[in-house]
């Protein structure tokens, strides 16, 4: 069993033996080594605490056209050569692939501060405590908390019979709660994650946040469907915006299958496509982001500005359609950042006049890629605006919203933090977004869920 995960040194060496046992034209190992620790409670109690460790490699094989890889956890002499044998057998019986891309040669690659000592400590004892921190406080309030801790340490490695490998090590943390009354008429939810569980806000703070929902948002009443200005949280709006990777791909673009196709054929580069005060950019090296510098397959990422005051200037460019389309490669986005403005939560209510602020989405689905149509509900507080102020809770909400047209609606932008924005809570790409004000955001039912 480990006891750690691999370090460079030990990445590359068990990565040459793997490469050392294969015959193929080309060759291709994946290494990835975790810890992963979690911790759940309800109830107001810890429920259950577990730690995986965990080691496995992949590799790919290719003959001409033709590829298959094989996965596999056992790294003696005999496994090695089993899993390569096997995976050239796979090969020679697959299909051809014309558009499969040759491995790389030998790439540079940045470094960041992805990985932080205090996240490794953070054990079963550490996070027990964690969760003492809003079990504690909402006991005493009379309400029921609910919550999952998270922290994994990863070091991912890649390695090529063209002399490529790239190395990176990671640690990432996620603390989510939910509060809810003993009625079960009042709910509320905060949550928070970073690579540095230092700089992620502490308990009693998350604990603040959700009490306060769950408490005011009791005795919420009905609203009419319809056409809204919202305040949307960031939690709220990384829910949705963290969408927007997908559909950032310059061949589905330029074959007419994309909110980024351009009428009468190519894409919409160069063109405005949401409000000019915002931004969307990746950046591995980001302190906000912090990402893994390079792809699956070593090829080097670097800062990308997607979208630049609301003008599309860039779309990820895969290795063969930047060859066909005599394009440079430009790899997908990992972690995004929306720019933002200034201003807290408060601030931007106190700019309404009448409006719904919305803590956040989940059961969030797609309705038409075409126009980047989603649907989902609100959850753990909504709230009327009026007149600057927030006046009563509201109940949720199902919504049918074009995410590019929200975010061509947008009245005011706040101050950007890093969210949660999974639906399950758990851990994601990194998502850096701004609370946003939007007029016309569509809600067409009314949900009895709290």
């Amino acid at each position: 069993m480990m006891t750690s995960i691999m370090t460079r040194d030990d990445a590359r060496a068990l990565a040459q033996r793997i490469l050392e046992q294969s015959s193929a034209d080309q060759a291709e190992v994946h290494i990835s080594s975790g810890l992963d620790g979690n911790t759940r409670f309800a109830a107001n109690q810890v429920t259950t605490a577990g730690d995986v460790r965990d080691l496995e490699a992949t590799l790919l094989v290719r003959f001409g056209t033709r590829a298959a890889s094989v996965t596999f956890n056992r790294f003696d002499d005999r496994s090695i050569a089993g899993a390569a044998a096997k995976a050239e057998q796979f090969a020679v019986l697959a299909p051809e692939n014309y558009e499969q891309m040759p491995v790389l040669g030998p790439q540079s690659y940045d470094t960041n501060g992805a990985f932080a000592d205090v996240t490794v400590e953070l054990n079963a004892d550490v996070r027990v405590d964690a969760a003492r921190g809003v079990i504690e406080r909402a006991s005493r309030e009379g309400l029921l908390s609910s919550g999952f801790i998270q922290r994994v340490v990863a070091a991912y490695a890649v390695a090529n019979s063209e002399g490529l490998f790239a190395y990176h090590r990671s640690t990432l943390a996620s603390y989510t709660t939910t509060v809810r009354t003993p009625t079960d008429d009042g709910s509320g939810w905060a949550g928070t994650t970073h690579n540095n569980w230092t700089l992620m806000d502490a308990p009693i703070v998350l604990a603040d946040r959700a009490i306060d929902k769950a408490r005011r948002s009791v005795g919420a009443t009905a609203v009419d469907p319809g056409a809204y200005t919202v305040l949307l949280e960031p939690t709220a709006v990384g829910n949705l915006v963290q969408l927007l990777r997908g559909p950032l791909d310059a061949r589905a673009a330029a074959e007419g299958r994309s909110i980024f196709s351009a009428v009468g054929g190519g894409t919409r580069l160069g063109t405005q496509v949401i409000d000019e005060r915002l931004s969307l950019v990746s950046d591995p090296s980001d302190p906000r982001l912090l990402d893994r510098p390079f792809t699956a397959d070593g090829q080097p990422v670097g800062r990308t500005q997607w979208i630049e005051n609301g003008v599309l200037t860039n779309l990820a460019t895969s290795r063969f359609w930047a060859m066909d389309q005599d394009l440079d490669p430009v790899p997908a986005p990992g972690g995004i950042m929306l720019t933002g403005g200034a201003g807290s939560i408060d601030d931007l209510v106190g700019s309404i006049d009448r409006g719904l602020l919305v803590t956040r989405f989940w059961y969030v689905r797609g309705v038409d890629a075409r126009t980047l149509l989603y649907t989902g509900l609100t959850r753990d507080g909504v709230f009327m605006i009026e007149n600057g102020e927030i006046t009563g809770a509201v109940r949720n909400l199902r919504f049918n919203q074009s995410i590019l047209d929200m975010l061509n609606n947008v009245e005011a932008v706040g101050e950007t933090v890093r969210v949660v924005a999974s639906e399950s809570g758990g851990l994601g790409a990194p998502v850096v977004v701004p609370p946003l004000v939007v007029r016309n955001f569509h809600f067409t039912s009314t949900s009895e869920a709290v």
